[in-house]
């Protein structure tokens, strides 16, 4: 059975038959690179992947909402009144799309009527591939739809964005929402995350895969060691605003750093600091050469990038680093990184096509002598942003 197919048959069972089902999508996604830029003020440039986060959805005629997933069958319908949203721990997965639905309400938007909603994805759990975000913005969008707000992708991920930083607690960036809302078929964003100044550019997948690689290692420390990372970025933003006029740290080239970096008090706030510097001129760099189809000086960058992320931001870890050089000695490999936060999670590799299978095996292969754990493979291409499905998509 097709997921449409599913999602019907799941709202069926847990909440009968309706007249009117809606059916909306929303991505997970990638960051080919641009990794911890985002709350620096700099660059990212992320792609929305086709796998993702599926929704079917009925209104009420009351102020209820019932909620269930089938990725968290066990966790049965969860259920609030819209007028009394607050967060509740055991109602873990169904906390994301609660805080969305109490952000419309608290920008002055009006919903009476509550919904039955069905939830699916296909986002390996715990990869990095933001499904958080990819459940906010289906929600978002549906929310948007059902009554015709009109509110615009960019502030529909803002919305979202407000709903994990407030109702969930977790100090993300504007990335992984304004990328699963504004993603589009074959194309990666260049987002400026300061400005929310954006670009399209083509990603030409002739021959090419993107396969994402999860180290299936539990990421244990990665929120309590994101909010270090920021403390010891800001820390130093601290130090060096004391002499020069910044208000990020990405608004230093990588020359500028050098001259100013001993400002920086604290060796590791330095190191840190250099990471998001060169991390994010590197990212410029990379929309030029996808431009202009120098694919392997992507390959390139991306390999510096993951070695800064090991040295200088010290977030990779055993695993990812295995997976990362594992991928490098691969004839087939054009580039390949540590996406996300770190501390588990996946690698994004550009593989030639031809070689995949023979990439997949012996990448595999490497990586578990190495670590003793297997690895999980997937291939994904670039899809479109979050969106209500047409009739011909279901």
């Amino acid at each position: 059975m097709d997921m449409i197919g599913t999602l019907r048959a799941a709202f069926h069972q847990q909440f009968g038959d309706r007249e009117e089902l809606r059916y909306f999508f929303a991505p997970g996604r990638v960051n080919l690179i641009g990794e911890h830029t985002d709350y620096n003020g700099g660059h990212v440039f992320p792609c929305a992947l086709t796998l993702g986060t599926y929704a079917a959805c009925a209104k009420r005629s009351d102020g209820r909402i019932r909620m269930y997933s089938l990725n968290f069958e066990g966790d049965g319908v969860k259920e609030f009144n819209l007028f009394e949203i607050a967060y509740v721990e055991s109602d873990g997965w169904a906390n994301y799309p609660k805080g969305v639905f109490k952000q419309f309400i608290e920008a002055g938007m009006k919903i009476e009527e509550g919904f039955d909603i069905v939830y699916s994805g296909n986002i390996p759990n715990g990869a990095g591939l933001s499904s958080s975000a990819s459940i906010e913005l289906v929600t978002a969008v549906l929310i948007n739809e059902w009554h015709s707000f009109g509110v615009s992708n960019v502030q529909l991920a803002l919305l979202s964005q407000r709903a994990e930083n407030e109702f969930i607690g977790v100090n993300c960036g504007i990335m992984d929402q304004f990328s699963i809302a504004l993603g589009k078929e074959d194309h990666a964003i260049l987002l400026n995350c300061d400005t929310l100044a954006f670009e399209y550019s083509t990603f030409r997948q002739e021959g090419l895969a993107l396969v994402i690689a999860n180290t299936n290692k539990k990421r244990t420390l990665a929120d309590s060691k994101y909010n270090e990372r920021r403390a010891e970025c800001q820390s130093a933003l601290n130090d060096l605003q004391k002499k020069i006029d910044i208000t990020h740290l990405c608004e230093l080239t990588a020359d500028e750093f050098a001259e100013v970096a001993h400002l920086i008090e604290d060796d590791i706030c330095r190191k840190r600091a250099r990471h998001v510097v060169t991390e994010n001129e590197r990212t410029i760099r990379a929309i030029n050469f996808l431009k202009n189809d120098k694919i392997e000086k992507l390959g390139a960058l991306m390999k510096a990038s993951h070695l800064s992320l090991k040295n200088d931001y010290e977030v990779t870890g055993l695993e990812l680093d295995a997976l990362a050089e594992a991928a490098w000695r691969h004839p087939g490999t054009i580039g390949s990184r540590m996406t996300g936060a770190g501390f588990g999670g996946c690698t994004i590799s550009i593989v030639k096509e031809e070689q995949l299978v023979s990439f997949i095996e012996e990448t595999g292969a490497m990586y578990q002598e190495k670590t003793g754990i297997q690895a999980s493979f997937y291939t994904a291409g670039i899809g479109g942003g979050a969106r209500e499905l047409t009739k011909e998509e279901v």
